[in-house]
C-alpha cells in the first residue's frame, strides 16, 4: 500500500493489523481520486472511517488542505497517526479514536463544513446511507462537496439521500463506488 499520486507519490504506508480492516487497494484508490479530482486546490476533508488513513493522506498529498481522520479501532489509530507522520501531515490532520455517529455530532458542535467526505466502513458494518444523511442534517456539507462511499457490490445506496443525489457508481469487482453531490450542483 503506497500514495498514489501528489507530493507523497511513491511513499510507503502501513497497513493495520488483522482482518478487521480492509485497505483500498492502490487501483481503486487510483480510480477514485481520478474520479472526483485527481487534485484538489485545498479543503477541508473527512475520513469517517479512517483504518489506515490512506484515502485521507492520498487526499492530503493531492492538495487538500486538511482532513480529519475518525476510526473507532485503537490499532487503526496507531496506524494512521504513525503514517501521517511519515508523511508530514500531522499539522494538517487531526485524529480521532471515536463511533462514526458520535464523530458528527461532535464535528456538528465545532461547525466544520467538509469539502470531500470518504466514506469506507468495513462492509460488514456499513451505515453509509445513515452517515451521509446525518452529515446533510448536521450541516457539515459545502456547497460543492463530494461524497465518496465504497461499499459492497452487494449494498445498494439509495439515489437521493437528504439534499445528495448519487451522481455516479463505479463498480470494480469486489468494491463499488458511489459519488453523491448535494442535488443542483
Amino acid at each position: 500500500m503506497r500514495v498514489i499520486s501528489g507530493e507523497c507519490k511513491g511513499r510507503p504506508l502501513k497497513a493495520v493489523p488483522g482482518q478487521g480492516t480492509r485497505p483500498t487497494t492502490d487501483k481503486i484508490k487510483e480510480s477514485l481520486f481520478n474520479i472526483i479530482g485527481p487534485y484538489f486546490e485545498g479543503g477541508l476533508g473527512l475520513d469517517l472511517y479512517g483504518g489506515s488513513g490512506g484515502l485521507g493522506i492520498e487526499a492530503l498529498s493531492r492538495g487538500m488542505d486538511k482532513i480529519i481522520f475518525v476510526d473507532r479501532d485503537a490499532k487503526a489509530t496507531e496506524v494512521m497517526k504513525s503514517n501521517l507522520k511519515a508523511c508530514g501531515y500531522e499539522e494538517q490532520s487531526e485524529v480521532y479514536k471515536i463511533e462514526s455517529h458520535r464523530a458528527l455530532k461532535a464535528l456538528k458542535k465545532r461547525e466544520f463544513a467538509f469539502d470531500l467526505v470518504l466514506l469506507d466502513p468495513p462492509y460488514a458494518r456499513q451505515r453509509i446511507a445513515e452517515d451521509i444523511k446525518k452529515l446533510d442534517e448536521y450541516g457539515l456539507l459545502n456547497r460543492d462537496v463530494q461524497v465518496v462511499a465504497e461499499h459492497d457490490p452487494s449494498v445498494r445506496l439509495p439515489q437521493a439521500i437528504g439534499n445528495l443525489k448519487k451522481v455516479r457508481e463505479e463498480n470494480y469487482g469486489s468494491t463499488t463506488i458511489s459519488l453523491y453531490r448535494l442535488q443542483g450542483q
